[in-house]
C-alpha cells in the first residue's frame, strides 16, 4: 500500500532498502518517450546543475527516471554546499510531475536515506528503490542505482580509497584544471574518467560491475538494466540483455533516452549544451579595450613635442 509522509521527515537518516516499486507505461507523445538520468550530487561543489537545468529546460518526456545520487547525503553531512543552479533543477523537476509527467525517483547509496521512504509519493513523484520499466517495444527493464551489485565485485582496499577520498582530490584537480583549459577555449576533460579507461584495476573493476549488474537483472527475469552509480556512461550487451549506464553530472553530463519506436540512446549534453558553447567563445575571443582607454593608450603613443 502506498504512503504518504510529511517532506520532513524525509531528512531523517536511515538505511532500510526494500522491493520493487511498480512499473510506468506512458502513452502521450512529447519529444522523447522516457528520460533516465542519475548521480548529480546536489549539494556538492563539482555537480554541474547548470547544465542539467539547461537539458531538462530543453527535452521533453513522458516519464522521468532519477536513478539515484540526486542529492549527496554523504557530502552534506560534513558541510552543504548550495548554488542557486541546484534549485532551477528543483524547479524544473517539480514543473514537469505538476503537469502530470510521472517522476520515478530510484534511491542510491548517497540518498541513502530516503530507502526507508520508499513506495511513497508526492502527487506525480514516487519514491522507489527499484522499479520496473516498459519499453515501447514491450521489453522490460530492471531500473536500479546498482550500488547493491558493488559487493560482488572484486575491488580493492586501494580501489576503495581512490572511489572515495582519492575522488574528491582527482574532482579537486579538475576543477582547477578545467578553469585553465576553459580560459584557453578548450572544452571540459576529466582527471577521473581519464584513470577509469588507463588504469587496470579501474577497469577490471567496471567490467565486473557491469557483467554483475547484467546477471542480477537477467537472473530476475529482466530484457535488459538500466543503473548508475559507477559515473560511467554505457550501453551494450552483457549476457545477453541490454545494458545501460546513465553516466553522471558531475564529470560527464550524459542522459539515457527512450525514442517513441523504443530505442535507447545516451546523450552527451557539453556537446550540445549552448552554456559550454558559449563560455568557450567568450573566452577565445580577444578582450576588446574601452574606446576611452583606447584613446588615452593612443595618446600616449604619440610623441611629446
Amino acid at each position: 500500500m502506498k504512503k504518504r509522509l510529511d517532506l520532513s521527515e524525509l531528512y531523517r537518516h536511515a538505511k532500510h532498502f526494500d522491493t520493487d516499486g511498480g512499473s510506468f507505461d506512458p502513452s502521450r507523445k512529447p519529444q522523447y518517450r522516457s528520460i533516465f538520468i542519475s548521480d548529480v550530487h546536489l549539494g556538492t561543489k563539482d555537480c554541474k546543475a547548470q547544465y542539467l537545468a539547461e537539458f531538462l529546460k530543453t527535452n521533453k518526456c513522458e516519464c522521468l527516471y532519477l536513478v539515484g545520487d540526486i542529492f549527496d547525503g554523504w557530502r552534506m553531512k560534513s558541510g552543504v554546499y548550495w548554488h542557486k543552479s541546484f534549485n532551477r533543477v528543483i524547479r524544473h523537476i517539480l514543473k514537469l510531475s505538476k503537469t502530470g509527467i510521472p517522476v520515478y525517483y530510484i534511491t542510491g547509496n548517497h540518498d541513502e536515506f530516503l530507502r526507508r521512504y520508499a513506495n511513497t509519493d508526492f502527487d506525480n513523484i514516487h519514491l522507489v528503490n527499484r522499479t520496473t520499466h516498459v519499453s515501447a517495444t514491450g521489453k522490460r527493464y530492471l531500473v536500479i542505482h546498482g550500488d547493491q551489485f558493488e559487493g560482488v565485485t572484486r575491488c580493492t582496499a586501494l580501489l576503495k580509497y581512490i572511489g572515495d577520498v582519492g575522488y574528491e582530490v582527482l574532482m579537486l584537480l579538475n576543477r582547477a584544471f578545467n578553469r585553465i583549459r576553459v580560459k584557453a577555449g578548450l572544452g571540459y576533460w576529466s582527471f577521473a574518467a581519464f584513470l577509469k579507461t588507463h588504469i587496470k584495476r579501474a577497469k577490471q573493476y567496471i567490467h565486473d560491475y557491469e557483467c554483475a549488474v547484467s546477471l542480477g537483472a537477467k537472473k530476475q527475469g529482466f530484457d535488459g538494466v538500466v543503473c548508475g552509480h559507477i559515473h560511467q556512461a554505457a550501453a551494450k550487451k552483457i549476457h545477453d540483455i541490454d545494458y545501460f549506464n546513465t553516466g553522471d553530472w558531475v564529470e560527464s553530463c550524459t542522459a539515457l533516452v527512450e525514442d517513441h519506436d523504443g530505442n535507447f540512446k545516451l546523450i552527451y549534453w557539453l556537446e550540445h549544451s549552448t552554456l559550454m558553447k558559449n563560455k568557450m567563445r567568450k573566452k577565445s575571443q580577444p578582450q576588446k579595450i574601452p574606446a576611452q582607454a583606447a584613446q588615452s593608450t593612443a595618446n600616449e603613443d604619440q610623441p611629446s613635442v
